[in-house]
């Protein structure tokens, strides 16, 4: 989560490409309300870089700017608090600007008084991201787009530019809840679950697999946001057959960041790690 504390979001992501990461995400919070009212879903207080993270879009723009390989995007846009035509501009703009860099992380929020204060019912959250993903993909690949639901309504829009990825660059579908595998064959590309056990982990991922099989698509990948720095958890994460491993960089200071990523590169140069597998901060 880069903040005035850390390298600025071009620095670092200069410092993963050259470590050859495959990807750098930056996660969202455009506020945190001081009541703290709900509890933070990793235990305990929440850490004090949370309230002074940068906006994710900007990151990725700077970033564009300072690469040309690795893949940036959001880890994750909460997209219930978004407006969902000026959201799928930001991304085809990136995804432009990149040259089909980008990677769109979703989910739908934990925050219920962020979400409240956006004008967001949490109880409707997932249906309101839903009909939010559906209408940027129509605007995505409509060259007059419209869309109507019970939350999102508009009827034959302009909206360019068209991404550079088609149809439309990949929608990792966050969360670990019972439904999340709904979500993920309804409108997802990608599953982005946070840290489970394994043995659960390796039941989910083979309920998605036969669920896509069953619904004639092609193997849907598994991405784990925020895994621990662990070169015996990535291997077995990489025996189960996870796409891509995510770890959290240091939101604290300059000299963490940088011994977090010699210890992260350590990991994924390890002699036998598959390749399909090396993954990036």
């Amino acid at each position: 989560m880069p903040n005035d504390d850390v390298q600025d979001p071009a620095e670092i992501a200069r410092m993963a490409e050259q470590r050859g990461f495959d990807c750098l995400l930056f996660p969202e919070h455009t506020h945190i309300p001081a009541s703290c009212e709900t509890p933070f879903p990793l235990g305990g207080e929440l850490p004090h870089y949370f309230r002074r993270g940068y906006d994710p879009f900007v990151s990725v723009a700077a970033a564009v700017g300072a690469t040309e390989r690795i893949l940036l995007g959001t880890g994750i846009c909460v997209l219930t608090q978004r407006d969902p035509i000026i959201t799928a501009k930001e991304v085809a703009t990136l995804d432009r600007l990149s040259g089909g860099r980008f990677l769109f992380g979703v989910g739908a929020g934990w925050n219920l008084e962020e979400m409240r204060n956006h004008g967001t019912d949490p109880s409707k959250r997932f249906a309101i991201m839903r009909e939010r993903i559906e209408a940027m993909k129509a605007i995505w690949t409509q060259e007059e787009a419209s869309y109507s639901g019970r939350h999102v309504d508009f009827e034959r829009i302009w909206c360019w530019p068209k991404p550079v990825q088609q149809p439309h660059p990949p929608v990792l579908v966050g969360g670990n809840g019972p439904r999340v595998l709904d979500r993920v064959l309804a409108y997802g590309d990608e599953w982005s679950p946070n840290p489970m056990p394994l043995e659960e982990l390796a039941e989910r991922m083979a309920e998605l697999r036969r669920r896509t099989e069953e619904l004639g698509r092609p193997p849907i990948p598994v991405t784990v946001l925020g895994a621990a720095a662990d070169p015996a958890l990535v291997e077995q994460l990489a025996a189960l057959g996870v796409a891509r491993v995510i770890f959290w960089l240091p939101s604290t200071s300059r000299d963490e960041v940088e011994r977090a990523f010699e210890d992260y590169a350590a990991i994924v140069q390890r002699p036998g790690l598959a390749e399909p597998t090396l993954s990036g901060p």
